[in-house]
C-alpha cells in the first residue's frame, strides 16, 4: 500500500489570500498549452498552413476562457445541478474542485469554432492544432485532483492502493494518478508524434477524442462514482463513462472518414 502525501490544498499565502494548488495546476496547464502551441506555430508546417505566434497567443486567450466557464458550468449541468441550485454563489468557487472535462471541451470547441469563422479557417484544422496541447493541462488537473484528495477510486487491496483522508479508512485506488498518467503523459505522447507531421484534416482530433474515450472510459471502472450520482446503470455504468460514449463515436468517425489532406 503506498502512502497518501497528503499535501496542503493552499500552496502559500499573500497576506489574506490563498493560493490553492487547483488554481496552481490551472495556470500551469495553460502555460505549458501556451507554450507548446507557440513552438507549433513556429514550424514551417504550420507555418505554411497560415500559423503564427500572434494567431496562436490570441487562440489560446480564447481557449482559456472556454475551459474555465465550460469546465464549471459542464459540472454544474451534468454531476450537481440541484445542489448548485441551493447555493449559487458556490458556483464560482473553483478552487474547491468541480470542474467537468466534458464541459470544458465543449466550451473551448465553442471557441474554437468561433475563433475559426473570424479568422477564415477551416474549424477541424484548428481542433488538429489544438488536440495535442490538451493532455499537459489533463495531467495537470488530475494532479490538482489528487491533491485535494478529491475523485479517488474504489476500494482496493492491491499495492497501489492509498487511504485518502476523505475516502474513509479503506485503501482506495489513486485514479487521479491513473488518469494523468494516461490521459495525460500517454496522450501526450501519442499525439505528439502523430502530429508531427500534417495529417488529413480531422485525423489528430479523432485519434484524441477516441483515445481519452478510451482511457476515461477503462478507468471509471476504479473510480469511484460522484456520490450524489451513482452508477447510473447495469451496476457499473458512471456518467464520466456515458459521456464518453459521443467522444468514442466522433473520434471513429474522424478517423475513418474519407478525407482529403
Amino acid at each position: 500500500m503506498l502512502t497518501y502525501p497528503n499535501i496542503s490544498p493552499v500552496a502559500f499565502s499573500l497576506g489574506p489570500v490563498q493560493v490553492h494548488w487547483y488554481g496552481l495546476m490551472y495556470l500551469f496547464a495553460f502555460l505549458a498549452g501556451w507554450g507548446l502551441a507557440r513552438w507549433r506555430a513556429s514550424r514551417p508546417a504550420w507555418i505554411a498552413a497560415g500559423w503564427n505566434a500572434q494567431k496562436a497567443d490570441d487562440l489560446l486567450t480564447w481557449i482559456m476562457l472556454g475551459v474555465v466557464a465550460g469546465g464549471r458550468l459542464g459540472y454544474v449541468l451534468f454531476y450537481d445541478l440541484p445542489a448548485y441550485l441551493e447555493q449559487p454563489t458556490e458556483i464560482f468557487k473553483i478552487w474547491n474542485g468541480g470542474m467537468s472535462f466534458h464541459g470544458g471541451l465543449l466550451g473551448v470547441l465553442a471557441m474554437i469554432w468561433w475563433w475559426s469563422r473570424r479568422e477564415g479557417k477551416r474549424f477541424f484544422d484548428v481542433v488538429d492544432f489544438v488536440a495535442p496541447l490538451v493532455p499537459p493541462g489533463l495531467f495537470f488537473g488530475r494532479i490538482g485532483n489528487f491533491i485535494n484528495g478529491e475523485l479517488w477510486g474504489g476500494v482496493t487491496d492491491g499495492p497501489l492502493g492509498m487511504v485518502f483522508p476523505t475516502g474513509g479508512p479503506l485503501p482506495r485506488h489513486p485514479s487521479q494518478l491513473y488518469e494523468a498518467g494516461l490521459e495525460g503523459l500517454v496522450l501526450f505522447a501519442v499525439l505528439w508524434v502523430y502530429s508531427s507531421k500534417i495529417r488529413p484534416t480531422g485525423r489528430v482530433s479523432g485519434l484524441f477524442a477516441l483515445l481519452y474515450g478510451i482511457f476515461r472510459f477503462a478507468v471509471e471502472f476504479v473510480r469511484q462514482p460522484d456520490p450524489q450520482l451513482g452508477y447510473l446503470a447495469f451496476g457499473w455504468l458512471t456518467m464520466g463513462q456515458l459521456l464518453c460514449v459521443p467522444l468514442l463515436a466522433v473520434g471513429m468517425w474522424l478517423l475513418w472518414r474519407p478525407v482529403k489532406a
